[in-house]
């Protein structure tokens, strides 16, 4: 975990909703800078880390950290409305105030990923947890090896980050390759389930790690694709974040077997989720 000397992690950080972005029908995306300019300058964190945001007098819940810690200008949350909590976030607007408990839980292994070819696979809202990483990658290019992104969604207007798209798949250093369950007229990319299309772009397993996040069944049929191109349980990388509720360990909601998800996780490797109690 990323430490931030002289913060207590039970209390949150007051901050200030700097941009609202509409991503998708349901999901939003928060753009925060935390009130005390000393406390934002000092703030630490690991691509893949997860903060607690609250709506005082409604309660909190966690979402990954989806920019990078190489673009400080802000800390991006993006939010998918399915509950009260995530309704009433969804219902603030730029100036208003929120509460940030973070960094918390682990991070990515990026720098055990370095020399490595990188495979990234999302889908929908699982986005946010791979953008971090992939930008931080980016912006660190000559540490890595080939970068490919796949990233579905049920349909075009269900894709996050549909402005980051574009500079994406234009990049020569990366390829990117979308693609929808339900295509549109004007939808110029792939039609077919994300498993089905890894296996056509069948990316070695060579020096190769794949990160992995979006709706669980996705997930399951993403790694049987993944073993079937050749990647070893330990390659395989995903997160297991929506367990977690205080995030410090106390309450036991995310316990699984011996692991606490919001202090071991949220990131595990597929080996390490073997180990675990058949709970997911």
């Amino acid at each position: 975990m990323s430490e931030n000397p002289g913060t207590n992690l039970y209390l949150p950080f007051m901050a200030t909703i700097q941009e609202v972005v509409r991503e998708t029908q349901n999901i939003k995306t928060f753009r925060v800078t935390l009130n005390d300019p000393e406390q934002m300058r000092n703030f630490r964190f690991a691509p893949g880390q997860v903060g607690q945001l609250s709506v005082f007098g409604v309660g909190e819940s966690t979402f990954v950290i989806n920019s990078p810690p190489t673009r400080m200008e802000y800390l991006q949350f993006s939010v998918m409305r399915v509950g009260e909590l995530t309704t009433r976030l969804h219902k603030l607007r730029k100036g208003d105030q929120i509460g940030v408990r973070a960094p918390l839980g682990n991070s990515f292994p990026f720098e055990d990923m370095k020399g490595k070819n990188v495979v990234f696979v999302g889908g929908g809202i699982g986005m946010a947890p791979l953008r971090t990483l992939l930008l931080y990658m980016l912006d660190n290019r000559t540490d890595y090896g080939d970068i490919t992104l796949l990233y579905g969604a049920r349909s075009p207007s269900d894709m996050a980050f549909s402005y980051e798209l574009p500079d994406w798949l234009a990049r020569k250093d990366m390829s990117t390759v979308l693609t929808v369950d339900n295509g549109t007229p004007d939808w110029a990319h792939k039609v077919g389930l994300i498993p089905n299309v890894l296996k056509e772009m069948n990316p070695s397993p060579e020096n190769s790690v794949a990160v992995t996040c979006g709706p669980p069944i996705m997930i399951k049929f993403t790694i049987q694709a993944l073993h079937a191109l050749g990647f070893q349980d330990e390659q395989i990388i995903t997160t297991l974040e929506k367990r977690m509720k205080c995030g410090v360990g106390i309450c036991g909601r995310c316990n699984i077997g011996s692991k606490y998800v919001c202090q071991d996780g949220p990131v595990f490797t597929y080996a390490q989720l073997r180990e675990l109690p058949n709970e997911l």
